[in-house]
């Protein structure tokens, strides 16, 4: 095959110059259709949902050369652009020369020309990003992962690396995945019985962090204004749709903000992710939403066009009770001092206020240790942004610089001293109010991409009995 530079196929489609030139593109073949003069290949290598019709004169190709050009099957083909004749396609590429690179048997290949169910999808996640459905919502992950980056640049904000493994529970909820290096077999226990780690390769009980937040704190104490982008791991037991035990955490910390403007950092930092994705992914948005939620478009633009309701905790309740009072009915009860369940969250958004909802100045007795408290002693700023379909999409405070508060709390609480010794250092040394938030990646994606389940936003999902590929 004569060597040509190859060209990617959103490169071809966005390249109107490039008609009546001989050009080489190389990608997988979504399907082959035809008769016995001329046969039709959809070419597809990833860089766009958009597949490039291939048309094979078969008076120029053998049968026998096609034969292994069936679904699956990688293939490179140089040919003329030409403006298309057919409806579907703007152009199409005459073949001159084709070359396989590698074969899929069709009778073994699992992939066909079929709809196939997501939960099947699931079990062969090592091929599913060949389908259009998850080639769409991973070219939207990384775009939204471009969009973070660019959000927090552009804002003089800087990305800062936080431990992956830590000896501290940031949410005090013990629900982390141990790391050592002991044999399990055979463990050394100390006079109480209880493990002892001091030969373990860290000298003590390690695990995998559940948030880079106490962490990120300290570098705000320095720089102002941080954000990290990493992994997080949660041991819980639960096997839903909105769970999963490894994901992807944003948490920015920003010196000298207080809950006001953490609520609109918050706002303005999911609305400029968005408008990201409704910028720069609309053949994949349109695939999404044409296959599996038709109002999808609608609620993006819901978010960006519609100011986010600021509401305190009290009034919520006040407001979902008065809901029950006339005959509306929740799985959960309802009442002050409650963690509001998804349905609550989203009975404010989609039917109440008709807007995302800001919720704050929850009760310190749901929150962990390290939020501000207000003065009436019974709540904490506290925020957490409430979005329609998904319920909570965000969950932020104002953290507590207050050294001699912070200590009662975290003693209250059950939090020992001696493993946030170095935490409670930056309120006894030069403190200052700050504020920040967590924003779970994959939350965010399910919202953007109308998928409803989210092992079918991340690459490979880790849940409860499954750690496959």
């Amino acid at each position: 095959m004569a060597k040509l530079q190859r060209i990617k196929v959103v490169d071809v489609m966005a390249t109107p110059s490039l008609v009546s030139q001989e050009i080489n593109v190389k990608g997988w073949v979504r399907s082959r259709r035809g008769n016995k003069n001329v046969s039709f290949i959809a070419l597809n290598d990833g860089s766009t949902i958009n597949n490039l019709q291939i048309v094979v004169d078969l008076s120029v190709f053998s049968e026998e050369a096609l034969k292994p050009v069936t679904t699956g099957a990688c293939i490179s083909v140089i040919g003329q652009l030409v403006e298309s004749q057919g409806k579907g396609q703007t152009v199409e590429l005459i073949a001159k020369e084709l070359e396989v690179y590698g074969t899929a048997d069709p009778d073994v290949y699992p992939l066909q020309k079929k709809g196939h169910s997501l939960e099947y999808l699931r079990e062969i996640a090592h091929l599913r990003p060949r389908t259009n459905t998850f080639g769409a919502v991973f070219r939207i992950r990384h775009n939204m992962a471009i969009a973070i980056h660019q959000f927090f640049h552009e804002r003089g904000f800087f990305y800062f690396h936080t431990p992956i493994v830590t000896a501290s529970d940031c949410e005090g909820a013990g629900q982390m995945f141990q790391v050592t290096t002991m044999n399990l077999y055979d463990l050394k226990k100390d006079e109480t019985g209880s493990i002892d780690y001091s030969n373990d390769f860290f000298g003590k009980q390690a695990s995998l962090t559940v948030s880079g937040q106490l962490e990120g704190e300290l570098a705000a104490m320095a720089l102002g204004s941080i954000y990290t982008f990493g992994p997080t791991f949660r041991a819980e037991n639960s096997n839903t749709p909105r769970h999963l035990a490894e994901f992807w955490m944003i948490e920015p910390e920003v010196a000298f903000n207080e809950i006001e403007e953490n609520m609109q950092l918050a706002e303005d930092f999911i609305k400029y992710c968005i408008q990201w994705a409704l910028d720069n992914c609309k053949d994949d948005l349109n695939f999404l939403a044409s296959m599996y939620d038709k109002e999808l478009l609608e609620r993006l633009n819901f978010v960006i066009g519609n100011e986010f309701v600021r509401l305190p905790y009290t009034q919520g309740i006040e407001i979902l009770e008065a809901a029950v009072a006339k005959g509306r009915k929740f799985e959960f009860p309802i009442f002050w001092g409650a963690d509001l369940a998804s349905e609550h969250e989203r009975y404010l958004v989609e039917e109440h206020f008709k807007k995302p909802v800001i919720l704050t100045d929850y009760p310190k007795e749901i929150k962990s240790f390290y939020m501000k408290q207000n003065d009436d002693g019974k709540t904490v700023r506290a925020m957490d942004v409430l979005f329609p379909k998904i319920g909570e999409i965000i969950g932020g405070s104002q953290r507590e610089e207050s050294y001699e508060k912070l200590t009662r709390r975290a003693q209250e609480m059950g939090v020992p001293e001696k493993d946030i010794w170095w935490y409670l250092d930056t309120r006894r040394f030069g403190t200052a109010p700050h504020s920040g938030f967590g924003l779970g990646f994959e939350r965010l994606l399910l919202f953007v991409t109308g998928m409803t389940n989210i092992r079918d936003v991340i690459p490979f999902p880790r849940t409860p009995k499954n750690a496959e590929f």
